[in-house]
């Protein structure tokens, strides 16, 4: 071969010889999605689904693995980044050695080029270039984030570079690395590697984290959160983790969607940083889940470990044989009422969502400022099976800083001195609110109604808990409310709802000790009152 490929597709002006691609058999550049099905289906990497989505199987792995998530230890990072079992060193050297043999491995193979944005707005974008031999992982881009116009396509320039070979696997002796699996992330060189596994959510999560180091030095809050409109210019902010309920409460029909999982908080207000939706679908309902129910039917939805039946390519939403963790991409304005801008104003309202596993936790509570700050810090909910390799199938409880640790470079003292600052700017309501278990723990209990959280969001959302009279919860110094339109009275109140009080109790109270000795790692990072606006144990 005499080292050029066939191109096809809406090239940019920056070719992929600048990353050092060399030999390829074809370069497939911005392609539609009817182009990347075919050559999905052509290659053998899934099978279409009744109704047109493209169904995708990830083996091994059916979720994201931050133990072998990286940053490259350099002087733009060492004094900057926040060293930890999560933020995790590899030298230049390891790097570079992987990058080498990626570029090797790609030789005679097909490239599939995406090019997109992350940040509607155009004043904190960043341009991302994905380069994979898997046609399906580029349609998941291609989905997932921002697509830029033709003439946005022509005059293209990268910022940074992702380089993925799902099959692709490292040396752990060799490269010093704790698996085969790696996201290696160098911000000098503007690169990120990924191999070793066929989850998509890895892409996905790799471009938050760049967005997460990258925007608090320009003033911008990046959060792991949803944002919607209502009809009278209010905009909301939902954090959470996956499986707390952020994508299922954010699409609402009365109120207009603007993302479902990352945003910027600027001086100017909101930004989506994606195109695109990444939902749970197993047991998706289409009588409480609607608009993410319709996605699955659709041609140009990626559907990610979802069993179909044999015959009828029907997908089953309830088949949970392969993971937990069964998931849908679809762009956006697959959901009704979306905002095309992708921008809100300023949030009058801050939801803060768990899934409390030891159902002690009200359904809603309202927090002062420094309450905010404390249990954005503190990040408490269960992880959910299938959301990561290695959780198993029981919920576990864990304090996950910012709702994102996995996902946050810098210390998460930035971010939420960030989040307090805006809070009390712009007299942000603030709420924490439990979609996890009521009337017992896990495999007592049960996980709240979506349909009593819906009212309770709405209720919160549109003023009408500001008046209501609260309680004091006695464990966890939170303000519950007492009243709320559509909600029985008995569930507002955890306690009233487990038949063992003592249980009670002693749930409640181990769970406040949970609560102190996590903070104990920010307690001289935060101010006094916002340390004594905290949960202490009882």
């Amino acid at each position: 071969m005499d080292g050029t490929s066939r191109e096809v597709g809406l090239k940019g002006s920056v070719g992929l010889d600048r990353h050092g691609f060399r030999r390829l058999a074809a370069e497939h550049w911005n392609s539609s999605v009817p182009l990347l099905y075919e050559h999905a289906i052509r290659r053998a990497e899934g099978e279409i689904a009744a109704g047109g989505a493209f169904v995708a199987l990830t083996g091994v792995h059916t979720g994201r693995t931050p133990r072998d998530k990286f940053i490259v230890a350099d002087a733009g990072t060492e004094s900057e980044v926040d060293w930890n079992a999560i933020n995790q060193r590899v030298s230049p050297e390891v790097f570079e050695s992987l990058r080498l043999r990626m570029l090797a491995n790609f030789q005679g193979r097909e490239a599939f080029v995406t090019d997109c944005f992350a940040g509607a707005d155009p004043e904190y974008r960043l341009s991302v270039r994905f380069v994979s031999d898997s046609a399906w992982h580029s349609l998941f881009a291609r989905n997932m984030f921002l697509r830029p116009s033709p003439a946005e396509l022509k005059a293209f320039q990268p910022d940074f570079t992702i380089i993925h070979l799902p099959y692709f696997e490292a040396t752990p002796a060799l490269d010093k690395l704790n698996s085969e699996v790696f996201i290696l992330v160098n911000f000098t060189d503007r690169l990120v590697l990924i191999g070793g596994t066929r989850y998509a959510g890895e892409i996905k999560k790799s471009v938050f984290g760049l967005l997460n180091f990258l925007l608090p030095p320009r003033d911008v809050l990046p959060m792991h959160g949803s944002v919607n409109i209502g009809p009278k210019g209010d905009s909301a902010v939902f954090f959470g983790l996956s499986g707390t309920g952020k994508t299922t409460l954010s699409a609402d029909g009365t109120r207009t969607l603007v993302g479902d999982d990352e945003h910027g908080w600027s001086r100017k207000g909101l930004f989506n940083f994606e195109g695109g939706c990444y939902a749970k679908v197993i047991r998706l309902s289409p009588q409480a889940e609607p608009e993410i129910y319709a996605t699955v039917g659709r041609f140009g939805t990626v559907l990610e470990n979802v069993v179909l039946d044999p015959a009828t390519r029907e997908p089953n939403l309830d088949d949970d044989s392969l993971t937990e963790n069964t998931r849908a991409c679809y762009p956006i304005d697959f959901i009704p009422n979306v905002s095309l801008t992708g921008v809100a104003g300023h949030p009058a309202n801050v939801i803060m969502l768990t899934a409390d596993a030891f159902g002690v936790l009200p359904p809603i509570a309202r927090l002062t400022p420094d309450q905010a700050a404390y249990h954005f810090l503190s990040g408490y909910t269960a992880r959910v099976a299938g959301t990561e390799r290695g959780i198993g199938n029981a919920p576990q409880a864990t304090f996950s800083t910012c709702f994102g640790a996995p996902f946050m470079p810098r210390h998460p003292s930035v971010y939420a001195k960030l989040l307090g600052e805006r809070i009390r700017k712009h007299k942000t309501a603030c709420w924490l609110v439990n979609t996890g278990w009521s009337g017992g723990a896990y495999g007592v209990g049960q996980r709240m109604k979506i349909e009593h959280t819906r009212m309770l969001v709405r209720a919160a959302l549109d003023g009408k808990l500001k008046d209501v009279a609260t309680k004091r919860d006695p464990f966890f110094g939170l303000h519950v409310p007492q009243a709320c339109p559509g909600v029985p009275a008995g569930v507002l109140n955890p306690r009233d709802t487990w038949s063992d009080k003592p249980a009670y109790d002693d749930t409640a109270r181990e769970l406040t000790k949970r609560f102190e000795k996590n903070f104990e790692r920010f307690a001289s990072h935060v101010s006094r009152d916002v340390a004594s606006a905290g949960v202490h144990a009882a």
